[in-house]
């Protein structure tokens, strides 16, 4: 499984005020917002299908090359927190379709129940995936939506996860089963605490983005 960290200015920018515990939450999903834009960009490098055409210019024709259109992007963001990463993929992502799943964690076990899941009943190998979650902790929530993908027809290595802090836990527990998998995140922290919450980490990033600080 390979895990990318852009190393670009404006990721770590973005990433330290969304750590920041004094940044409203206004400016916190602006920041998850930003950093999901520069991340999808960084996850669909040479994974967006294209095809080749002509195209009349001012004065000549042009040969160009378009993102398949018939070959959309898949992106299933699980709820809530998921959604934030996505507000700005509308200007990196030309063509895609998008799929909610919805997640709730027991705070005592840290095992996570489905609540919502709209995911097609059949996927083809050949999908391209986009899993978008702002943590990766224990990794409990991903290995239940990858399962999924992949029982209903995916391949793990047209799966991209994007993230925006990542733990060791969760990372070597995706390795172990999808050695194609490729994950994107902002940083990879070193711990989680007795809580299961990554350490720096951020904090809940679905109850700051909507307003909650508690």
């Amino acid at each position: 499984m390979l895990v990318y960290v852009p190393p670009h200015p404006l990721v770590k920018h973005w990433l330290a005020i969304a750590r920041n515990a004094a940044t409203p939450s206004a400016l916190f999903r602006s920041a998850c917002a930003e950093l999901g834009r520069v991340l999808i960009y960084e996850a669909v490098r040479e994974f967006l299908p294209t095809v080749e055409a002509t195209v009349d210019t001012p004065v000549g024709t042009a040969d160009v090359e378009f993102c398949d259109p018939t070959k959309p992007i898949k992106v299933v963001p699980i709820l809530r927190a998921g959604l934030i990463l996505l507000e700005q993929a509308g200007t990196v992502l030309p063509i895609s379709e998008t799929y909610h799943v919805g997640y709730v964690r027991d705070e005592e076990t840290l095992q996570a129940t489905a609540y919502l899941n709209k995911l097609p009943q059949r996927l083809s190998p050949e999908d391209r995936i986009l899993v978008t979650d702002p943590m990766l902790a224990t990794g409990g929530t991903m290995l239940k939506v990858l399962a999924d993908l992949v029982a209903r027809g995916a391949d793990p290595s047209n799966i991209r996860v994007v993230c925006i802090v990542a733990a060791p836990p969760a990372l070597k527990a995706m390795a172990d089963l999808y050695t194609g998998l490729r994950v994107y995140s902002a940083i990879i922290d070193a711990e989680l605490n007795e809580k299961g919450y990554i350490i720096p980490g951020l904090g809940d990033a679905g109850d700051r983005a909507y307003g909650n600080q508690n």
